[in-house]
């Protein structure tokens, strides 16, 4: 599964921590954050799961997280 959302993610020190817990949680291939587009884009390539438990998650962090369509 690969997995594209919009987030709030604006600082390389978040970006580092959300891809982080995103890995481990997650047991992601690939993960990226592109912090300069306007959404501030989520890619996670990952095992087939729900979006809804990926941004449940990133919010849970503290950050704003949306599947882009």
């Amino acid at each position: 599964m690969i997995g594209i959302f919009k987030t709030n993610i604006d600082s390389p020190h978040d970006k580092n921590q959300v891809l982080q817990a995103l890995t481990a949680k997650f047991n992601a291939t690939a993960c990226t954050v592109d912090l300069e587009d306007c959404d501030k884009v989520l890619r996670i390539e990952c095992l087939p799961m729900p979006e809804s438990h990926i941004a449940d998650f990133v919010q849970q962090l503290g950050f704003h997280c949306s599947p882009l369509e």
